[in-house]
């Protein structure tokens, strides 16, 4: 058990069924809608399972968010804090602001949805102000890839031969390198990305 973060396919997306997300896509593109903005329809199809492959996102929100929320607030606005954390849907969409739609979501009665460009953005700046090894750090998250590489102790050993401010705090720089990896995947794949 626990909250994962997972991108989500094209069926799984648009589906009507009990696990779709069929309601989330339509009041997203009705709102789109009403903003000017085009629909987002181009979602990909979910691919066969290929380790780092990079066509899949799943990680484990495992570690206690405490270190990454301070660190959120000592380099990001309020306004920034809360578009970061405070997302239920994430979309390769740019948006000026999070978009809230009337529609249940895992842990919420409503769904939030920001747009991965802006997370983007946000992320890459926590990552600078750690000095996140980006280079270090799994590129691709189909399959717990940051979840293990932090919590099973290569991210101990990187920290000692690579010393840096990110090390000072490995779950803080953990929720920077997923924040990170989901908006990148988000962007290059196309697909939204969702707690699960």
């Amino acid at each position: 058990m626990g909250i994962y973060l997972v991108s989500v396919g094209a069926q799984e997306w648009f589906g009507e069924e009990e696990d779709g997300r069929g309601d989330v896509a339509a009041a997203l593109n009705e709102e789109l809608g009403r903003r000017g903005l085009a629909p987002y329809t181009s979602v990909p199809e979910e691919t066969e399972f290929a380790r780092g492959s990079g066509t899949a996102f799943e990680e484990k929100l495992v570690p206690p968010m405490d270190g990454f929320v301070a660190l959120c607030r000592a380099h990001l606005s309020k306004a920034e804090e809360e578009l970061l954390l405070g997302w239920t849907v994430l979309v390769p969409v740019s948006l000026d602001e999070e978009i809230e739609l009337p529609v249940e979501s895992a842990y919420d009665l409503t769904t939030t949805v920001a747009g991965a460009p802006q997370v983007l953005a946000l992320a890459q700046r926590l990552a600078a102000a750690v000095e996140l090894p980006s280079d270090e750090i799994p590129a691709t998250s189909d399959n717990l890839e940051l979840t293990s590489w932090f919590l099973d102790g290569q991210a101990k050993g990187t920290a000692a031969a690579r010393p840096g401010r990110w090390g000072d705090d490995l779950d803080a720089a953990f929720y920077v390198a997923v924040y990170l990896r989901a908006a990148q995947h988000s962007i290059r794949r196309g697909c939204p990305v969702v707690y699960s």
